[in-house]
């Protein structure tokens, strides 16, 4: 089950021994394929997706956003923070997700399971492994068109995995989607200000000098499960 906390945090070292702990943890699940996490198995599906910067050629946006995804910067910190080892490879690198709702903060661990990085596409899936609020996959996709979009997308197949106690659950059904989609969108708009400027705080400013905070994010469920890569 999540380790879970009320107001405090997890110091350093304490993370840090949690996270050695996680070489012996397996995943929670026992789908061997994404194909077999259906509607009909109880798996919910959906994604998100927008489109974050466009890549002159000059400014090395995509390789800006690359570094940002590679690191989880993207997340937005009062949602979700992921504590990871930075010398660890991305390929099967630990992750201790500490996800914050009212108050209250659960230590969900994962791990990177695949990873893809090409010319015009990078991309890695983390596993939840026991311990996880959920269960299931979830994959962070960056894609460069030809016209030089930069193109966002989480994608993601879960169902409820162990809670710690009652009220956890009952809170999770109750405002799980709404604390999802917010983490979704503020994804997105971070992600767009770190291919820009390497920081998730300076505002994009148009040719004109004006910002204009916000980016078109599309958030959906699937009945049936798709492959996007």
């Amino acid at each position: 089950m999540a380790e879970w906390r009320l107001f405090a945090g997890w110091p350093s070292p304490a993370l840090k021994q949690r996270l050695e702990a996680l070489r012996h943890k397996r995943v929670n699940f026992d789908e061997v394929s994404e194909a077999e996490m259906t509607g009909e198995r109880g798996w919910h599906h959906y994604h998100s997706e927008a489109v974050v910067a466009r890549d002159d050629g000059v400014d090395a946006r995509f390789a800006r956003a690359k570094t940002a995804l590679a690191n989880y910067e993207f997340s937005d910190p009062t949602i979700v923070v992921a504590h990871f080892d930075p010398a660890a490879p991305l390929l099967h690198r630990r992750l201790l997700l500490e996800i914050k709702i009212w108050g209250l903060r659960y230590l969900c661990p994962a791990y990177v399971s695949t990873i893809r990085d090409e010319a015009d596409l990078f991309a890695f899936r983390y596993d939840t492994l026991d311990g996880h609020l959920e269960r299931g996959v979830e994959w962070f996709i960056l894609s460069r068109a030809k016209n030089g979009d930069i193109r966002f997308r989480v994608e993601a197949r879960w169902r409820r995995g162990e809670f710690p106690n009652w009220w956890s659950r009952l809170g999770f059904i109750l405002i799980a989607g709404f604390y999802q989609r917010r983490w979704h969108r503020h994804a997105h708009e971070r992600l767009s200000l770190l291919a820009h400027y390497g920081s998730p705080k300076r505002p994009v400013r148009d040719a004109s000098g004006l910002t204009h905070q916000g980016i078109d994010v599309t958030f959906t469920y699937h009945t049936k499960p798709k492959r996007f890569i």
